[in-house]
């Protein structure tokens, strides 16, 4: 059952030291600002609650991972500093990844595009499905995937990063983000996958939260300049969505 509300959902499922993180919205589990906020704000709690040692991050539904950033919301977008904002809860969201506490596991179980791509790069471990492509559209729409880009090269590294970002067209198969280094495993099914994320999240979570604790730092080092480097690359995409290329992609994205 996928949500039905306008600005989307976010629920939290705290158990056995597993804290469950589930975002939703009916365009294909895509982010408006509002959600963004959100999420950002929860995963920063998270980071400090001591009954959590794990945070498992998943969507809604059986399809879509993430549709990345709102279409609708774009194109409402008039100046500099609104767009500035509105990429900037991206940017929160990775930075709030990054220094959490708590290691960030991923659940993939369908297409991801754009911002979505960035928020798997952004977990620690990352399991997917066949069934979950992935592309970054951005350019293809005027703009360009600054935001996410120095998680998604943390990940998969530069060549990977120009090998999707310069062909916004196409879909890289789950296969092929395995290789590169996005995807840590890849089921053929949702089923089979859930299998092995509650088998694998359970021992991780059993083991010294300290020891967890600082392999995070260890696995994020040498990224504290994420902290200026994101918000600078949002005001570049803030500036690149008032053009009027992309104000005419936009358009035809528009419900």
């Amino acid at each position: 059952m996928t949500t039905s509300r306008e600005n989307g959902s976010l629920y939290t499922n705290i158990k056995d030291k597993i804290a469950t993180v589930e975002f939703g919205h009916p365009a294909s589990n895509s982010f408006p600002s509002v959600l963004l906020d959100r999420l950002e704000k929860e995963i920063i709690q998270l980071s400090d609650n001591d009954d959590v040692n794990i945070i498992l991050l998943r969507s809604e539904g059986e399809k879509a991972f993430c549709a990345g950033a709102s279409f609708n919301e774009l194109i409402e977008i008039n100046d500099l500093e609104s767009g500035r904002k509105f990429f900037s809860g991206f940017a929160n969201v990775i930075n709030a990844m990054r220094e959490c506490k708590k290691l960030i596991v991923g659940r993939v179980q369908g297409k991801t595009v754009g911002g979505g791509v960035g928020l798997a790069a952004a977990c620690d471990y990352a399991f997917a499905t066949d069934a979950a492509a992935i592309k970054l559209s951005e350019l293809s729409i005027g703009i360009g995937p600054f935001v996410i880009a120095p998680a998604v090269e943390r990940k998969i590294g530069v060549g990977a990063l120009a090998e999707l970002s310069l062909a916004p067209h196409e879909w890289k198969n789950a296969y092929w983000a395995k290789e590169k280094g996005l995807y840590a495993r890849v089921f053929e099914t949702i089923k089979a996958m859930d299998k092995e994320v509650e088998i694998f999240t359970e021992k991780l979570a059993s083991y010294n939260p300290v020891a967890l604790m600082q392999m995070k730092k260890t696995l994020w080092k040498n990224t504290d300049h994420w902290a200026h480097t994101l918000y600078e690359n949002a005001g570049i995409s803030g500036e690149l969505v008032l053009s009027e290329f992309t104000k005419e992609a936009l358009a035809k994205f528009k419900k």
